[in-house]
């Protein structure tokens, strides 16, 4: 396919690399264009601020540990098999135990493998690991002595069974990204510069490529800004829709809000009365109202729900 032809909106099955069967196995994760696949981010990465040599392990603490596997094996218990795998790095080692799906970790760790290991650590005979999450690693992926940053995809079983890992992944978001002459941005230079992002196509890089944990946190910074102004760009424009539709205003107290006021056997205090004025005012309004109330466990959140109902209720609505 010439370069030119690669757009964002661009199908995957028509990427080099991407035949068919890939083309489905994408599909089920959510990967139909090339924008789906730039935005299908890693779910973890390895650096060196997130890795715990084995010298620094503690009982309880939940860790990321890159080794080799020195031994494994399947083990015959009273209640069936077990697999246990001896992973080292250059501080020492740690046992990882599986108690199920055997047959299936049996086949896929072997002696030799370079594993990303992510668990919480127990004692038994030593440090181990029960039932950790792993990824296999390329042998020559060493972050920390060489400071680089791997990213780890999401991979089920369908993406796996058509080659598709996390180098393989890899590979394929760098040919995409070498074929776009660019990805559009969502703001003008002067708004990025202001709020101090980098630009789209800039993120979109770092977060399968960065060189280092500052250019990936630049990444991940601009792509949950991404996030969070799109979601507050959504409630405004219904807010916006919702008050030009308008509502019949709700200007009466009524008899139930008085009729349960007058039996309570408490004072409001002065902020549920303040915020109570504040939902009548809102709600006598031509505009529909949309409030979260908001408060500590016991603040007396309900009593103002219940009062704000019956208001309702006085005006003959739900």
């Amino acid at each position: 396919m010439a370069a030119a032809a690669v757009q964002l909106t661009t199908a995957i099955q028509f990427l080099k690399g991407v035949g068919p069967a890939r083309s489905d196995a994408l599909a089920k994760a959510g990967v139909e264009t090339v924008e789906d696949l730039l935005y299908y981010f890693p779910r973890r990465h390895l650096d060196r601020t997130t890795i715990t040599q084995c010298k620094n392990l503690k009982k309880d603490a939940v860790v990321t540990i890159v080794g080799k596997v020195e031994t494994c094996g399947e083990q015959r218990i009273r209640r069936g098999n077990l697999f246990n795998a001896t992973v080292s790095d250059e501080t020492g080692f740690i046992t990882l135990t599986w108690f199920n799906g055997v047959s299936y970790v049996k086949k896929s760790i072997k002696v030799g493998d370079r594993l990303a290991v992510h668990g919480k650590v127990d004692m038994y005979r030593g440090f181990q690991i029960t039932h950790p999450e792993y990824d296999k690693l390329d042998s020559d992926f060493d972050p920390l002595s060489t400071g680089s940053v791997i990213p780890l995809y999401p991979l089920n079983q369908t993406l796996k069974g058509v080659g598709l890992v996390h180098r393989s992944l890899r590979q394929l978001i760098r040919n995409v990204q070498n074929l776009l002459s660019g990805i559009p941005d969502f703001y003008p230079a002067e708004f990025c510069q202001e709020y101090q992002l980098i630009d789209r196509q800039q993120a979109l890089e770092a977060i399968h490529f960065a060189e280092d944990e500052t250019q990936l946190k630049q990444a991940i910074h601009r792509l949950k800004f991404d996030e969070h102004f799109f979601l507050q760009l959504l409630v405004a424009q219904r807010k916006d829709t919702l008050d030009k539709i308008g509502a019949e205003p709700l200007d009466k107290t009524g008899p139930f809000a008085k009729l349960i006021y007058d039996q309570l056997d408490f004072e409001l205090t002065i902020a549920q009365k303040r915020v109570l004025k504040e939902i009548r005012d809102d709600i006598k309004k031509p505009v529909m109202t949309n409030r979260l109330l908001q408060g500590d466990v016991g603040c007396g959140k309900t009593i103002i729900a219940i009062l704000a109902s019956a208001i309702a209720i006085g005006n003959k609505v739900q």
